[in-house]
């Protein structure tokens, strides 16, 4: 077949094959930002608690140890088909999205603490003595004095990790998720070439992680130039 049939092209992007690549799109883009968004707030919390030093957080600084260890060695997949027969199982009426975004806020909520405690350990001892020595509280260190220096260190590996999710997300198709790689299935069993409509999935792929990469070396050139001042 020739992969450069223009009948076919327009056959491609006709309205309701357009429409259920917009699907796949808007569901790609929600699993991506929504688990990540959430998994950050999450992440940001473990990590927190893993690097308060108090024996009173002690238990729950040992259950986010190893939270972020089991999570951050496990694949997404398995994770996902976990999570999608637990649910089944025990009764849950979760739909086949809401499972993948569980899956993503896991997975996400592991990688990011882990970022984030790393970013928090790279700042020296003596700005926290510093900043006791300022009579701050251990949350005024973190948000005035340990946060603002941490940032160069854990922004390079946040938006990797994003951009990488956005392309984990595919595996989301495996319980039935209508996302850009679910999407490219019914096309290409509707006899579309497999070669224009993954060109074409790859180009929407691209759109979506181009602009966050971009965006992520800019607001690490920024922190840069804020703290060489």
């Amino acid at each position: 077949m020739n992969y450069l049939d223009l009948p076919e092209l327009a056959q491609l992007f006709s309205y309701y094959n357009v429409l259920l690549l917009l699907e796949g799109l808007l569901s790609t883009l929600l699993l991506s930002a929504g688990g990540c968004l959430i998994g950050f707030l999450a992440g940001f919390l473990i990590a927190i608690i893993r690097t308060t030093r108090s024996k009173a957080v002690a238990p729950l600084r040992a259950a986010a140890f190893v939270y972020c260890f089991l999570f951050r060695r496990i694949p997404f997949l398995v994770t996902l088909m976990l999570v999608f027969f637990i649910s089944q199982y025990v009764g849950l009426s979760l739909s086949t999205f809401s499972v993948a975004l569980v899956c993503v806020c896991i997975i996400a909520a592991a990688y990011l603490g882990e970022i984030i405690r790393s970013g928090i350990d790279s700042v020296h001892k003596n700005q926290w003595e510093a900043a006791q020595t300022l009579n701050f509280t251990y949350l005024q260190s973190l948000r005035y004095v340990i946060i603002p220096q941490s940032l160069k260190v854990v922004i390079p590996p946040t938006f990797s990790f994003f951009i990488m999710y956005i392309k984990d997300t595919a595996l989301a198709s495996q319980i039935g998720v209508m996302e850009l790689t679910s999407a490219s299935k019914v096309l290409t069993n509707k006899g579309f070439s497999a070669a224009l409509v993954y060109a074409t999935v790859l180009v929407l792929y691209f759109l979506i992680s181009y602009p966050l990469s971009r965006f992520g070396k800019r607001l690490e050139k920024k922190i840069a130039a804020t703290r060489n001042r």
